[in-house]
């Protein structure tokens, strides 16, 4: 295939995959917004009124960056797992990869779906915020980098998660019993400052605290971590991903019988 024909390939992909999600938006874009809503109510109001400020923040400012990108890193591995375990089920994805569709334009194709998921669900919990916090952007740069990178990432991984995969059982696990923990220590809710040296340097080993961390610093300009060792660490996750999935895919982990 040449490179236009691969190009009208990955856009039909991401079209499809775009279209898996947002025909059915009640499920996959509404819910988002209404959790988001209550962390606000519950964290923020609630909770947030009775603890200091953070980093010279109120509590409800702090967690906006946090809970934001908690929805795009959720929604962003949430569609990728379930899309590409559900052509595994149906065998759909052996069609693409019989054809002479080269690997790496199916992998973009899976994660740009969960891109374009992960940025809708993160738009709308920004506008969510807004009826709870008047921030003002520090940097739209970082802002914009790490939210794209975080997406990509986790897109990435959902992608390995449907690989391995054997049942719909397994493509829940993962995000029960390693994303979700991960994401709540991640510094979601919470400065790692507040915490005893011991569980600082514990926390560090968390790959999830320098996203949070540098998105800290996008949106209200304060963070616990250089933010660019955070964007180093990012983007090598980004690239290890890439080629693992790429490589899962090539030699046809859970493809074959």
């Amino acid at each position: 295939m040449n490179l236009s024909q691969q190009l009208v390939a990955l856009k039909t992909i991401t079209i499809k995959e775009y279209l898996r999600f947002i025909r059915i938006w009640i499920q996959t874009v509404l819910p988002p917004a209404i959790t988001i809503a209550l962390y606000f109510i519950i964290f923020g109001e609630i909770i947030g009124s009775q603890i200091q400020d953070i980093n010279g923040y109120k509590y409800m400012d702090y967690i906006v960056p946090g809970l934001i990108l908690m929805a795009v890193i959720t929604n962003s591995y949430a569609n990728v797992v379930s899309s590409f375990f559900s052509a595994k089920f149906h065998h759909s994805v052996e069609e693409m990869l019989v054809s002479p569709l080269p690997n790496y334009i199916i992998l973009l194709g899976f994660v740009s779906g969960g891109l374009a998921r992960g940025i809708i669900v993160g738009l709308v919990a920004t506008v969510v915020s807004m009826f709870f916090s008047d921030i003002q952007i520090h940097s739209y740069a970082v802002t914009f980098s790490v939210f794209i990178l975080t997406s990509i990432l986790f897109a990435l991984a959902g992608f390995i998660n449907a690989a391995y995969a054997r049942s719909f059982d397994d493509i829940t696990i993962i995000p029960t019993f390693v994303l979700t923990p991960m994401i709540y220590l991640g510094g979601v809710f919470y400065s790692i400052k507040m915490l005893p040296e011991i569980w600082q340097t514990i926390s560090l080993a968390n790959p999830i605290l320098y996203m949070v961390n540098a998105f800290h610093y996008g949106i209200l300009g304060v963070s616990d971590i250089d933010v660019s060792t955070a964007f180093i660490i990012i983007v090598a996750f980004i690239v290890v991903l890439f080629y693992f999935a790429l490589r899962l895919l090539r030699i046809g982990v859970g493809l074959k019988p």
